[in-house]
């Protein structure tokens, strides 16, 4: 496992674990966590040997969200430069990354935080675990593309309550409410994350990248534009190797071996 001071990174069986390791502070996100965070999507999206990512972090928090006190000393940038070359890269990365990101949230997911797992393709809890849009506690306005993902995820009247009130969600009630896939027992927690995202890495990589091209721009196209970019994807898929395996797997009656190719 390789790190900086402040982000563990770790590849194992096609599964590329980034994990936020400031407990101390709630693991609350600095310019170092930023920056080494685009660095590691990147990578994960160059290395063919990454074949599904998984978010999470240690202690009792996922992540609080940015450390204010970066942004409160006499020279301390604004805080919208610090979303724009901070967060928003971040956001985009694990959008545009061919590869199925996984938050598992062990803990509470607060502000940026919580926005951070919300933008993942699937995000999973911890019972104990909770979500804070904590923006409008201290007079901002929710970035990180909460206003984008969250109003999507659960509508604009619950979405608006949520982020107008600061009230904090519990994992089941997340479930409930469609923000996230599914909440675990603690006591399984780590078992069941590792049961997906090696799923996940084991599945058709580039079939599961089309899919995700697709719903990031399924509320932006007619109903006919969908179609034609799903016939036009669709013949991709088909062009792959692991779409041949699949078929053969199917016709003989065995479990496929899928390559990511």
């Amino acid at each position: 496992m390789s790190e900086t001071p402040s982000l563990l990174f770790s590849l194992d069986g096609g599964v590329a674990t980034i994990c936020f390791n400031r407990p101390q502070v709630f693991n609350s996100v600095n310019k170092e966590v930023a920056l080494a965070m685009q660095q590691y999507l990147q990578d994960c999206q160059q290395n063919p040997e990454v074949r599904a990512v998984l978010l999470t972090g240690t202690g009792k928090a996922f992540c609080a969200g940015q450390d204010l006190a970066e942004i409160t000393g006499p020279d301390s940038p604004e805080v919208a430069e610090i979303v724009e070359k901070h967060y928003n890269p971040i956001v985009e990365l694990i959008r545009a990354l061919d590869k199925p990101v996984v938050a598992a949230v062990n803990g509470v997911a607060a502000g940026a935080g919580a926005n951070l797992a919300l933008a993942c393709d699937i995000v999973v809890a911890k019972e104990s675990a909770s979500f804070i849009q904590a923006f409008s506690k201290i007079g901002l306005i929710p970035d990180s593309g909460g206003t984008y993902f969250l109003p999507r995820l659960i509508g604009m009247q619950r979405a608006s309550a949520l982020m107008l009130t600061g009230d904090k969600v519990s994992a089941t009630e997340a479930v409930q409410m469609g923000m996230i896939y599914k909440a675990f027992a603690d006591d399984v927690f780590e078992q069941e994350v590792q049961t997906l995202v090696r799923k996940l890495a084991a599945m058709p990589t580039k079939g599961l990248a089309y899919t995700k091209q697709l719903l990031n721009v399924t509320f932006s196209k007619d109903l006919t534009q969908q179609l034609r970019y799903e016939a036009d994807l669709q013949l991709r898929a088909g062009a792959t190797s692991d779409y041949k395996e699949g078929v053969s797997a199917f016709l003989e009656k065995r479990q496929p071996s899928f390559t990511g190719q």
